[in-house]
């Protein structure tokens, strides 16, 4: 685990690097080098202390030592030549492996500052070589800052979590092992220790053979796409003992070199995310899917020997997602080697990832004679889940590990689990997980009162109304700053921040947590949830909100429970009054419906399936609401005025009562279609602005055979000095606000447009910047149908939670 003074030491040598080495990838590399430089010089230190002989820096290497960069009467040009002529010369260096010297092969220092090289030594002399976690934390950090791991989907593995692993997996001196994602090899290193620990007599000596050290080396397999982890990982091991380790450089996902390569055990934490547009995988996987997470699974299930073992850190979407890949996946891990899920807390990769995480062992032989499934949950790993995980008391994980060796063992003699007492898992019969066919790896789903995905207990809705919900008047403290939740400030997308005197009646008190849903029409289904002042202010609502709160539902997905399809239907019968602002729901009536009440750890699942989906559609709204066709404009161009070139005129307008809805031609307004009729005005399509109103100067386009209305300027080109698409394109991105008169009743006039001017490129260059244009807007309109379907995604999560009660 990366501690603060790794942190602070690596900072500090980026910091100093950065005004001599300024690409972010060089700085990378000269840690790395300056690291492994003094870790070497760190080994031949403790050889000699226990009586042997330096290696690494002997014979003629000997004076490029780090005793001899650090002694105190060294200069500072003497300090960079000697470094800089050490670093280049390793790769010859015959009393170093083949590895190290192909870490140093091309090396050199980038700059010659001999102050920055010394301030640089000595923050490296820092770093001691006791721990071999040291490397790889110094560098996933690095990576980490840069933004690769992100991108990449790798995350440093906490070190207890993979010893815990590695210990109910517990591997042994004959078992191959394989991590197909190995990183900076800390799931090979943890299982090495754990079989030199195993293998010892009473006075702790190892009874390993000379020849069984040597076989085991060559079982220990390492996979990973990037190079850097390959070095690292080759370092790592060969520090380790290993003096041929075997890491290659492969992508598991897409490269049947090695597909053919099996494991008695496989560790692994592989990437959670993937590239944009998905794996393309070659075509052995028996699961068809695109997301890496997925297809690692699959890979490590279909490589295990017959009797094979398997501990995978995997995210919560290989638990619950309904999408096909998911389904098929689970099913086939339940089927053939699934035989325990062990829930993580969400904190457990901060700082590098809050993403939520679980543990799948899989042990063919087990699963074969097995027909259930235990699930485990840890509440607390010794640490706490803020970005410094810092340890705590509390820890989970010794009882989980003492429980689940239970389980297995039981499993082993043929026993019947279910007689267990256990405390932290849930042992569920496969058919109940098989039940219904999304094969669910959720252990919250199938405990007692919890049922099938689609038949969750119905609750009143009432049983969450906050009963004890004051009111105040605000105007009693006219100088207080109030945050308040009002209707208005929904609309808006955040509350308020007013005084109390510029409020106007009484108001109910809220807290955090809180979910209000509006009572008054037209404002019904407006819903949200209330969240910790940002300066501390008193929260206030308006009182035509009903309050909810309870510590038996998460917030958020009370909110969208009452916010969607099937609570509206019933929300509408219980509005009483005689129309406009007197139509209110009674809150009475509305607390008898009853909602699903699935156990909270699947409404957090639900509510992040939805939320994840909320973001794409609001993502894809962003690149429809902001994007702009932007035309580069060329000082050469001649500038028209608009009138020269086109026609300007407002159309005949018709009247609404003359629309029809089945008329065959589209009517277009100022800002869209508003209707049919049965003729139209304009042949062509034509370019529109809105000339009236507060969309005033808005450019539009109609359709060919179309009625425009006199609401909108035509404006159409006189002659071919002008192609229609650049001219829809050009104003589409021009700001014609100063060609807008009257600020009562904004309004753009034939005689305020013809002056405005434009510039007037060849055609042929119009052509080519259009074509561009029409490129982009494919992209953008793809995110109409992006919205589309992932909104009909959250129609089909919702009613899935709602089930039969949607009826």
């Amino acid at each position: 685990m990366l501690d603060t003074d790794t942190k602070r030491r690596i900072d500090t040598a980026r910091d100093l690097l950065v005004g001599k080495v300024p690409d972010p990838k060089s700085q990378v590399e000269q840690i790395t080098i300056a690291l492994i430089y003094k870790f070497m010089d760190d080994m031949d230190a403790e050889a000699e202390e226990l009586g042997g002989k330096r290696k690494f820096f002997s014979g003629d290497y000997g004076k490029y030592g780090w005793a001899k960069l650090m002694q105190p009467g060294i200069g500072g040009h003497e300090l960079l030549a000697l470094y800089a002529d050490g670093i280049a010369k390793m790769p010859e260096n015959p009393g170093i492996p083949a590895l190290f010297r192909d870490i140093f092969k091309n090396a050199y220092l980038p700059y010659r500052d001999p102050e920055t090289l010394k301030s640089f030594l000595k923050v490296i002399n820092d770093f001691t070589y006791d721990h071999s976690e040291r490397l790889g934390d110094a560098f996933e950090y690095l990576l980490s800052v840069l933004g690769s791991q992100g991108d990449a989907g790798q995350f440093r593995t906490p070190r207890h979590i993979i010893d815990f692993i590695v210990e109910i997996l517990d591997p042994r001196k004959e078992e191959s092992l394989l991590d197909p994602a190995c990183g900076t090899a800390g799931f090979l290193i943890s299982a090495y220790k754990h079989i030199l620990r195993t293998n010892t007599d009473a006075r702790g000596n190892s009874t390993l053979t000379p020849d069984e050290k040597g076989r085991l080396a060559k079982k220990f397999i390492g996979y990973d796409i990037s190079p850097d982890m390959v070095r690292l990982s080759l370092v790592n091991l060969y520090l380790h003992g290993f003096t041929d380790p075997h890491i290659f450089e492969y992508d598991s996902l897409t490269d049947t070199a090695r597909w053919n390569d099996y494991a008695d055990v496989i560790l692994a934490n592989p990437p959670f995310m993937s590239p944009k547009g998905g794996i393309r995988p070659h075509n052995r996987f028996s699961i068809q899917a695109k997301r890496s997470e997925v297809l690692f699974v699959d890979y490590i299930a279909e490589h295990l020997t017959p009797n094979g073992r398997a501990g995978i850190i995997v995210p919560e979407g290989i638990i619950f997602q309904s999408q096909n890949a998911y389904k098929d996946l689970r099913k086939m891990l339940v089927e053939n080697s699934l035989i325990s899920v062990i829930s993580l807390p969400a904190g457990c990769f901060n700082p590098y990832s809050g993403v939520k995480t679980s543990i799948l062992l899989l042990d063919k032989s087990l699963a074969r004679q097995s027909d259930t499934v235990a699930f485990f949950k840890v509440e607390a790993d010794g640490y706490d889940l803020g970005a410094q995980r810092r340890p705590i008391q509390k820890n989970d994980l010794p009882k989980v590990q003492e429980e689940l060796e239970s389980y297995l063992t039981t499993l082993r003699e043929r026993k019947n689990p279910s007689e267990l007492a256990l405390t932290t898992a849930l042992i569920v019969p496969k058919e109940k997980i098989a039940a219904n066919g999304d094969y669910n790896l959720s252990g919250e789903r199938y405990r007692e009162g919890g049922v099938s995905q689609t038949e969750f207990q119905l609750i009143p809705v009432g049983r969450f109304m906050r009963e004890d919900v004051k009111t105040i008047d605000p105007r009693n403290s006219p100088d207080q700053t109030f945050e308040l939740w009002s209707i208005p400030a929904f609309d808006a997308g955040s509350p308020e921040q007013i005084r109390g005197a510029d409020i106007g009646s009484q108001k109910k008190v809220v807290k955090p947590g809180d979910v209000l849903l509006s009572r008054i029409i037209p404002h019904i289904r407006r819903g949200w949830v209330v969240e910790e002042s940002r300066d501390g202010r008193p929260q206030v609502a308006s009182t035509e909100w009903i309050v909810f709160s309870s510590d038996e539902v998460e917030p958020r997905f009370l909110r969208q429970i009452l916010v969607s399809d099937f609570f509206h239907k019933s929300f509408m019968q219980t509005i009483t009054g005689v129309g406009g602002s007197l139509s209110r729901a009674n809150p009475k009536a509305v607390g008898e419906i009853q909602i699903p009440l699935p156990p909270l750890e699947i409404q957090k699942e639900i509510v992040a399936e939805i939320e994840g989906y909320q973001k794409i559609i609001n993502g894809a709204r962003a690149v429809l609401d902001n994007y702009l066709p932007h035309i580069p404009i060329n000082p050469d161009w001649p500038l028209v005025e608009l009138g020269e070139i086109c026609d300007l005129y407002q159309p005949k307008t018709i009247t609404q009562q003359d629309l029809i809805e089945n008329g065959e031609y589209l009517v277009f307004g100022a800002n869209g279609v508003i209707g049919r009729y049965n003729q139209y005005n304009h042949e062509e399509d034509e370019v529109l602005i809105t000339c009236r109103g507060a969309t005033c100067g808005t450019v539009n386009r109609s359709e060919p055979k179309s009625w425009i209305t006199g609401n909108a300027m035509v404006a159409h080109p006189k002659d071919d000095r002008i192609s229609k698409d650049f001219l829809f394109s050009l104003l589409k991105g021009s700001d014609l606000g100063p060609t807008i008169s009257g600020s009562a009743q904004p309004q753009i006039t034939r005689q305020g447009l013809a002056p405005f001017s434009i510039p007037l490129p060849p055609l042929a260059e119009q052509q080519a910047i259009v074509a561009e244009i029409e490129a982009e807007q494919a992209l953008v309109n793809a995110n109409r149908e992006l919205i589309t379907r992932f909104e009909a995604k959250i129609q089909t999560t919702l009613s899935r939670i709602w089930g039969e009660s949607s009826e």
